[in-house]
């Protein structure tokens, strides 16, 4: 079980050679992928999640004018227009979401001072705590699914909403965000396998040129997860979602569907990105067998990355990106375990 890129036969242990071009800035933050990613429709909470997620990008050429810019306008945002933000909330959450919002108005406040002052460090910090009350804040917009998973996958695990993973390894510990709102069927069937206990004990493999890091091989003959109520090798269909349509498109790469330069909700773009391995020829063959993903923006740039549309990917690695680095065929899983969104699961009924 291996990656294809580009029409060659990429398996671990073979090298691959890339040449992209570069075009636009790659979102390479993982949070900020998913937070993008969440099934949302707000143009002004997601205008003051891109003033803030900005800041840094401000503060490498040390544009200050352009930082107060953005924040003057996040804080004009979450004052007067408040309404805006809080007609999408369900009446039942308003009183959270209003919290949330007097907590990112101070903290707006706080960072105007601090931009004032051209703290540098200060502003860095406080930008990285408010974000995640924006994460908080999109989150209590959502209602329901936002889609309805083909009927022939309904005998696979489905995950409706998000789940976060600990995965402990011989190298330290790695934080997963699985996300089911873009891929519900490839991030419902790696949080069922994670519930089983499947990926304890089991070895990495890498390629030559270390661009990817895969595990999820049984020990034996099999290369995927034989589900024990059929006796059958579970098989995952490719599953990916651009940003602006219903529905993921199952089955097929995007090349194969005409698709080409898409704009994905998961895209490629960050360290870490896990997504499911699948045999070279097959879009509906992966099982078990997932890989992080370790190029960064230069060699995947929104436009020319070759592995977007060709792979499924269900989440990110949100902390431990030196553990990731570590890791080798040396390694191995010593156990991984669902820590939030376990009830989001939801499992095929019985037959």
């Amino acid at each position: 079980m291996g990656i294809s890129s580009a029409g060659w036969c990429l398996p671990i242990g073979q090298p691959m050679v890339i040449a992209v071009l570069a075009q636009g800035d790659a979102v390479t933050d993982p949070r900020a992928i998913l937070r993008n990613a969440l099934p949302i429709d707000n143009s002004t909470i997601r205008t003051v999640q891109a003033d803030l997620e900005g800041l840094g990008k401000y503060l490498k050429a040390k544009r200050w004018s352009s930082v107060k810019k953005d924040l003057k306008n996040a804080a004009f945002l979450l004052t007067l227009r408040r309404d805006s933000i809080l007609k999408s909330i369900p009446d039942e959450r308003q009183p959270e979401a209003v919290a949330l919002i007097d907590q990112l108005t101070s903290g707006v406040d706080q960072l105007v001072e601090v931009a004032d002052a051209q703290d540098k460090q200060q502003l860095l910090l406080t930008s990285k705590e408010l974000l995640p009350k924006i994460t908080q804040l999109e989150e209590l917009m959502i209602e329901g699914f936002p889609f309805d998973v083909p009927s022939e996958y309904a005998n696979l695990p489905q995950l409706k909403g998000r789940a976060t993973i600990e995965v402990k390894t011989t190298q330290g510990d790695l934080t997963l965000i699985v996300d089911g709102y873009s891929a519900p069927v490839n991030a419902g069937n790696f949080v069922d396998l994670v519930q089983r206990g499947f990926y304890d004990g089991l070895p990495f493999l890498r390629s030559e040129d270390d661009f990817v890091i895969q595990t999820g091989d049984p020990l034996g003959k099999e290369e995927g997860f034989i589900d024990p109520k059929t006796g059958e090798y579970r098989a995952i269909p490719l599953e990916v979602l651009m940003k602006g349509e219903e529905a993921p498109i199952y089955g097929m790469t995007l090349e194969d569907a005409g698709i080409y330069l898409p704009n994905l909700a998961l895209p490629f773009s960050a360290y870490g990105a896990v997504a499911l391995a699948r045999p070279e020829f097959d879009p509906n063959g992966g099982s078990s067998q997932f890989f992080f993903f370790k190029f960064d923006n230069e060699l995947t740039p929104p436009g020319f990355n070759l592995m977007d549309g060709r792979y499924s990917v269900f989440g990110y690695l949100v902390d431990g990106k030196d553990v990731l680095k570590k890791l080798t065929d040396k390694d191995k899983v010593i156990s991984a375990k669902v820590v939030d969104g376990l009830d989001n699961l939801v499992e095929p009924p019985a037959s």
